[in-house]
């Protein structure tokens, strides 16, 4: 069966799990599309992913970017963090990973055993790259302000370094649903910071404001620290200088000496906010 019919049938199985962008009805697989009983439709690409937006947003994330991404997610980068992640997922129930990007960390969440996986992004560029992963899953680009999914629709929604809308995360959630959140800490990629900005304010990352915000609308979430050195080749910083929005405004001679003497590892920094019971 080809990619989009695969994705079409899953997304059938599912229904009703999309909502209208336009009208908020629920949308339901109508002759290969997505149809609401006002005549609203969004169809599938040939890879099978959904686009909610009106018009394209232009974002920063390129496809060098991207592919750049994939090749350190695919080493592993991420890898202990999303264990941890996925150590906590009830099997046969339906995620939503909010903010994607291209793809690799839903996918390995997809397959801790859930039952449906549905992964968004407001870039295109990112959606699209997403859509050519074998995964079961389903991707979208969609808004974070007005997320297309029927209320009560997710067991568990995921937000990897990425903003929360988190009204909208307890529309969608299941009642006693539960939100797992991956924000940075002080330490998070510092080899790069203090290389590119050393001596300035940016050389000194505080997540505090980030972690206020999450525990004022979830004072009852827990927060696990997660700290590792990954090991870096000569040609994997190129990819992780990329990668990262870190250094794209940062001067070319300083990005210049670190690709000429990179580390030989880098450090990754997070905690893990989890909020187990969400009460609606």
């Amino acid at each position: 069966m080809r990619k989009r019919e695969t994705k079409i049938h899953l997304a059938a199985a599912q229904a009703p799990l999309f909502a209208c962008p336009v009208c908020g009805q629920p949308l339901q697989v109508t002759a290969g599309s997505l149809v609401c009983v006002n005549g609203h439709v969004r169809d599938f690409s040939h890879k099978g992913t959904l686009n909610f937006l009106n018009q394209q947003v232009a974002t920063e994330y390129t496809k060098p970017m991207l592919a750049a991404r994939r090749r350190m997610l695919n080493a592993g980068l991420f890898t202990p963090f999303l264990a941890a992640m996925a150590a906590k997922l009830p099997k046969h129930q339906r995620l939503l990973d909010v903010g994607c990007g291209e793809g690799t960390p839903t996918a390995y969440l997809a397959e801790a055993g859930q039952q449906t996986a549905v992964g968004f992004d407001i870039s295109s560029p990112a959606i699209n790259l997403a859509g050519g992963l074998a995964a079961p899953v389903l991707f979208a680009v969609a808004d974070l302000a007005h997320l297309p999914f029927v209320n009560d629709a997710f067991d568990t929604v995921t937000d990897i370094f990425s903003p929360g809308n988190y009204r909208e995360f307890r529309r969608v959630l299941r009642p006693d649903g539960q939100l797992l959140k991956i924000i940075p800490r002080a330490g998070y990629l510092r080899e790069i910071r203090e290389g590119l900005y050393s001596g300035t304010a940016k050389a000194v990352y505080n997540n505090e404001p980030v972690l206020k915000r999450f525990l004022a609308a979830f004072p009852d979430a827990s927060q696990e620290t997660i700290t590792y050195d990954f090991p870096l080749a000569p040609t994997q910083f190129g990819d992780l200088m990329a990668m990262t929005p870190l250094t794209w405004q940062a001067p070319a001679d300083q990005r210049d000496q670190m690709l000429a003497a990179p580390p030989i590892s880098i450090h990754i920094d997070v905690d893990l906010l989890t909020v187990s019971h969400l009460v609606k």
